[in-house]
Order: structure tokens, then C-alpha cells, then sequence
């Protein structure tokens, strides 16, 4: 990471100066952005908010403090590498479980009462992404984004003890959104709050009294099928304790196991059969013992002592999805600015055990808080918020159907070879489609199609392995100023910029072109978008990676704009230019002309928006010019 550029500062540089009055204890009459509900989703976009001072963020939160015990647990990788954009990849990866293997058993062939071992996978395909899928618990989570609120410029922290009641709308007035809020702690109960907000969002859960307030509907069915789930300390002869494990059992019902983080906890998912008119009641009366009892006869011949049960519940699966995510379609069907979001459960809900509804929650947040931080910064025009939902809910449908597959084939008994008509699923087909499905579970399945803020697939050939509308997949580089090996994507920060990543031959003049135009060009995007004073690389980051080995690339022969001036010292940045790394060539293991070169745009939220020539001046500024104000 990069410090001191405004000044030497003692202690930690993670820190950042506080602004004057950061945060008030009291609710302000007016915000820019309320959040309301401090889940995955909601904090994820407070975090991302947080790193603009400039603007004014609150989260309200009914309960009375910070989560201590969260349901959710799976962080698949495209959110670890998420995460490390935030500063916090190391301390997640120390804490967490690694999912490094998936076994699979199924009915013994010769006791169809007992279990036996009939495959084990590595749980994500090599090379999908430089992070592991890891297991974490969801308060730990939260408390980590938590932390990236109180080290901001703002100390950002939620206000605890206030309940969402309603809003109501007036574009005449300069903060549109009329929020009324209720206490719910014991010493002002029911008392009364109102703010005003210039954008609100929903982070409410599957029962978003915001969701109502904009009139949308979570729309879909339960799958009419119930599962226990518990978090236990137990002792086991299972040889697979400590692998995730996928069990059918011929007549006991089908286990999904889980290790926790710190080596001796484990999640069981534990299936609990059909729901029906008449059990349904039944089943949510359910006691922990029932699951443990089945997760023992499943487990059959092996035993489990459950010694301690930290958290358990039961669940019926569903898929559910609204219309849209934002209130741009008013009541009598007129369209207008969205002034109102929802984001995570309350505007879509996914069963479990496809690790999805925590990971596709915060990808929201991301999604939407460098656009709301891009709009109210004054740098882009209001219509760049009709890009959330426009993006979003088209994954999310994505996402539910694949679940929606993934769920029936967990909860379908096995294939009996003795009685082939009874139906089932053949577990073999079961381990092959989990390896199929391994770009959902991990994340990083998402692409976005050509709209506003991804282009067109002209120039891919130039980086294929760029693929736009993709998360930008990282690779290992060499950072030319102090031979640094390093991961190109962690350059990156959740800072709210757009990056350049310019792959080109330094023996070759179409690399200090593009620079000079960037740099001087009246009709560059760098001087038309970036605000007069700010430091050059303050909207759009530009870096270089060369051919050449780093020691045959001189500093002094890099463009000007790879050594920027920056801070109000003028001090420069170093950190621009990489190399590849001998080990793993980026330009092979990216599918990167070498003759050609390529130019790779990157949004802030780390997905690719566009690959174009080196010398695509033209087309970079045609991409540009409606997501930006001009300066």
C-alpha cells in the first residue's frame, strides 16, 4: 500500500485522517445516502462509501448493536478478491477456512445402508482466480467492513436502534427522500426520527419494508423442501470431517458438510424432506436434536458425537427475485431519476447451499456504491444510477435459475442400479455438474452485457483473456521501480477509479503515444474528466505492463504520465509500471497481442469494460464521454 503523500504521518497508515465533526452521535436532518440495514449488502456499500469524505452517509440498523452470530458463511473467491480492493484479503485468508477439496459419497454398492467415498475434486478450478473459496463466519465478515468504516476520513459507524417505518418521495426538494424512522431502544421506544436523503437503499432482508415502500414484490416459489442447519463441535470416525462433503444416503436423506474456521467447528447441512400443507408447522417447530439424529443416520456406518451446538435453524429453499432494484418506474408507470434502491435479500433470495446469497448481496453494494460516490462527487450525470438495476437484476435471475438446478440435485435422493425406474440422481452426475458449476460457486460467473458501461467485443482478440463484461482476472506481474513481484488486480483499491491497464512493448512508440495524449491532448479523458487541482491519476489510474524483463526497463525512459506528480508535495508515484514475471508471462496466460498490444478499461467495481488499441483515442473517448461531466 501507498502512504505519506500528503505528509509524514506516525501509527497506522490504514487510518485516515479524520475530517472535522466525522461523525455525529445524533441522526442530521439531511444525509446524501441512507442505508438502511446493516447486512452484507449494506455494509459493503457503506464501506465503499466511506471512501469518499465528501459525502454524507448514515446506516440505520433496528438491532442494537453489531451482529455476534451470522447465518451466512461461504465467501466465494470473486468476493475475497472483492475484499482485497478493501484492504482486507490477508486478514480474511488467516482467519478463514479454505475450501481446497469436495468429496462425494454415496450408498455403499454392497450395503445400501452405509456410505462410501466415490469421488473428491479440488473445489475450484485451477487458475479461476488467484483466491481460495474460503468459510467465515458472517458477524466476522461484517466486523471486518465494520473496521473499514471506523478507519475512514468519517470514523464511520451505524446508528444502532433505529427502525425503517416509511418514506415518501418529493423531487421538488433538494433531499427527495422523506425517511421516517422509529427507536427501538428501551430508553426511546417508539420515539419518532425524520431524515432526508438525497438517495436511499434498501439492505433490509428478504422482509424489506423499503422493498414495500417503492412497490416491488419478491416474486418466485419455495422449493417445498426443508433442510436443518447447525454449526457444531462434535467428534467423528468420518475420515472426511474436515473436507466440504457431499453425502446421499438411499433412504436417510442428503447432507451437505461444511468445516468452520479455527479447525474444530463444522456446518451441517441436514436434509429434513418434502414440506407439505400438513407438516409445514411442524417443521418449523423442529428441535436440534431431530437434526443431529439425522445427520447421524445419514452418516451411517460412521458416528457423531455432537458435544456443543453454537447455532442452528431450519429452512425451507427459496428463489425469489423483484422486478427491478431501484424506484425509477413510478407508481402510474412514468419513468424517473431512481431515488430509492434495494440490494441483497430484498430484492433476491437463494437457498443456501449454493454459497450464493451472502457473495451476490455484496456484489450489489459494490456495484452500486462507486456509482452513487460518481454521482453526488459531481463526476457523472444522475442517469449512471439507472445502471444498477439494469446490471444487476439480469445476473440475479442468473443466479436463481442456477440455483434453482443446483438445490433440486442436492435434495434428490440416488440413483438405486436395482430399482432404475424409482428415478433419482445418478451421484456421478451430481460430482460432474458441481465441477461444471464451479464459475457460479466461485463467484465469478457475472458478465455483463454491452450497454453504457461495458463495450462492445471489436478489439477482444487483442486480450483474450479479458473477457468484457468479466471480472478482471488478475496475474502475476513485476513491478519495474523496486522488482516487487506482484498481482496486477491488488494494485487495484475500492477508491471509486477506473482503471487504464496499458500492455504494450517498450521498444515500441504506441505506448508514450497514448501517454502524451493522455497527458496533453485537449480532448483527453484525463483533462476533460478530471476535476481541476485533483491529482492526475484521481479518476482514471493508468498503468503500463511491458514485455521486457524488469531490469531492461529503465525509470527514466518511462512517459511522464507513469511517473506522475501527485499530493501537495508533487511527490511521485512509482508504483505504475510493471513488467511480466518470468514465472507466468501475463501477455501468455492473458491471450495479449504482443504485436499490437492492447488497452484494458476497468471499472471501479473490477469488471472489464472495454479492450481497444493502443491507439484508439477515438473509441476511448467515445466509451467515456456519457458516463463522465465534462470538466
Amino acid at each position: 500500500m501507498q502512504f505519506h503523500l500528503n505528509g509524514f504521518r506516525v501509527g497506522d497508515p490504514t487510518i485516515e485522517p479524520a475530517i472535522e465533526n466525522a461523525h455525529r452521535a445524533e441522526m442530521p436532518d439531511t444525509v446524501d445516502v441512507l442505508i438502511v440495514g446493516s447486512g452484507p449488502a449494506g455494509l459493503v456499500l457503506a464501506a465503499q462509501l466511506s471512501q469518499f469524505p465528501s459525502i454524507r452517509t448514515r446506516i440505520v440498523e433496528r438491532r442494537d448493536g453489531p451482529l455476534q452470530m451470522g447465518q451466512a458463511d461461504g465467501v466465494a473467491c470473486r468476493t475475497v478478491e472483492m475484499f482485497n480492493a478493501f484492504g482486507l484479503g490477508d486478514r480474511l485468508l488467516d482467519e478463514a477456512y479454505w475450501v481446497n477439496e469436495t468429496a462425494f459419497w454415496r450408498p455403499a454398492p454392497d450395503n445400501r445402508n452405509a456410505i462410501h467415498r466415490t469421488g473428491r475434486v479440488q473445489d475450484t478450478e485451477p487458475g479461476l482466480s488467484e483466491f481460495p473459496h474460503v468459510i467465515v463466519n458472517q458477524a466476522r465478515i461484517q466486523e471486518y467492513l465494520l473496521d473499514v468504516m471506523r478507519r475512514s476520513a468519517r470514523r464511520f459507524e451505524p446508528d444502532y436502534g433505529l427502525e425503517f417505518v416509511e418514506l415518501q418521495r418529493d423531487d421538488n426538494h433538494e433531499y427527495p427522500v422523506r425517511v421516517t424512522l422509529k427507536r427501538t431502544d428501551p430508553a426511546r421506544l417508539d420515539e419518532l426520527v425524520t431524515v432526508r436523503a438525497r438517495y436511499v437503499v434498501g439492505c433490509d432482508g428478504s422482509r424489506s419494508k423499503v422493498r414495500t415502500a417503492i412497490g416491488q414484490t419478491l416474486r418466485g416459489d419455495a422449493a417445498n423442501h426443508a433442510w436443518g442447519v447447525m454449526d457444531a463441535l462434535a467428534v467423528s470416525d468420518f475420515p472426511d470431517i474436515r473436507l466440504k462433503v457431499a453425502i446421499q444416503s438411499a433412504s436417510k436423506g442428503n447432507l451437505l458438510i461444511i468445516p468452520r474456521e479455527g479447525g474444530y467447528l463444522v456446518r451441517f447441512y441436514v436434509d429434513l424432506g418434502d414440506v407439505t400443507a400438513e407438516n409445514r408447522d411442524g417443521l418449523k417447530q423442529i428441535k436440534v436434536e431431530r437434526i443431529i439424529e439425522t445427520a447421524q443416520s445419514i452418516l451411517h456406518p460412521y458416528s457423531l458425537d455432537v458435544k456443543e451446538v453454537a447455532w442452528f435453524s431450519v429452512y425451507e429453499v427459496g428463489q425469489r427475485l423483484t422486478d427491478r432494484f431501484d424506484d425509477a418506474i413510478a407508481s402510474d408507470g412514468s419513468s424517473r431519476e431512481p431515488r430509492v434502491f434495494i440490494a441483497g435479500d430484498a430484492c433476491h433470495t437463494h437457498s443456501a447451499k449454493a454459497g450464493q446469497g451472502m457473495n451476490v448481496s455484496m456484489q450489489d453494494g459494490f456495484n452500486l456504491g462507486w456509482k452513487l460516490g460518481a454521482v453526488l462527487e459531481g463526476r457523472s450525470d444522475v442517469s449512471l444510477l439507472r445502471t444498477y438495476s439494469d446490471e444487476r437484476q439480469p445476473i440475479a435471475q442468473e443466479l436463481i435459475d442456477f440455483d434453482k438446478e443446483w438445490s433440486a440435485m442436492m435434495a434428490a435422493p440416488p440413483k438405486d442400479p436395482n430399482r432404475p425406474e424409482a428415478g433419482g440422481v445418478d451421484p456421478a452426475e451430481l460430482q460432474a455438474y458441481f465441477v461444471r458449476a464451479g464459475r457460479y460457486t466461485a463467484g465469478v460467473a457475472t458478465r455483463y452485457k454491452p450497454a453504457t458501461l461495458t463495450g462492445e467485443a471489436t478489439h477482444q482478440a487483442l486480450a483474450k483473456g479479458f473477457t468484457i463484461g468479466t471480472r478482471f482476472h488478475s496475474a502475476p506481474v513485476v513491478r519495474v521501480a523496486d522488482a516487487k513481484p506482484f498481482h496486477l488486480g491488488h494494485a487495484a483499491r475500492a477508491d471509486g477509479r477506473w482503471r487504464l491497464y496499458a500492455f504494450a512493448d517498450a521498444s515500441r512508440r504506441e505506448l508514450h503515444a497514448l501517454c502524451e495524449h493522455l497527458n496533453t491532448s485537449a480532448d483527453s479523458i484525463v483533462r476533460l474528466f478530471t476535476p481541476e487541482g485533483a491529482d492526475i491519476d484521481s479518476v482514471f489510474d493508468l498503468r503500463a505492463v511491458l514485455q521486457q524483463p524488469h531490469r531492461e526497463v529503465s525509470l527514466d525512459s518511462l512517459p511522464a504520465l507513469l511517473l506522475p506528480r501527485k499530493g501537495r508535495y508533487g511527490l511521485v508515484d512509482y508504483e505504475k509500471a510493471f513488467t511480466r514475471d518470468a514465472s507466468a508471462d501475463i501477455f501468455d496466460e492473458r491471450g495479449i497481442d504482443r504485436e499490437r498490444g492492447a488497452l484494458v478499461v476497468v471499472r471501479p467495481d473490477q469488471y472489464v469494460a472495454h479492450v481497444l488499441p493502443l491507439n484508439a483515442y477515438a473509441e476511448l473517448n467515445a466509451f467515456f464521454k456519457p458516463i463522465f461531466r465534462a470538466r
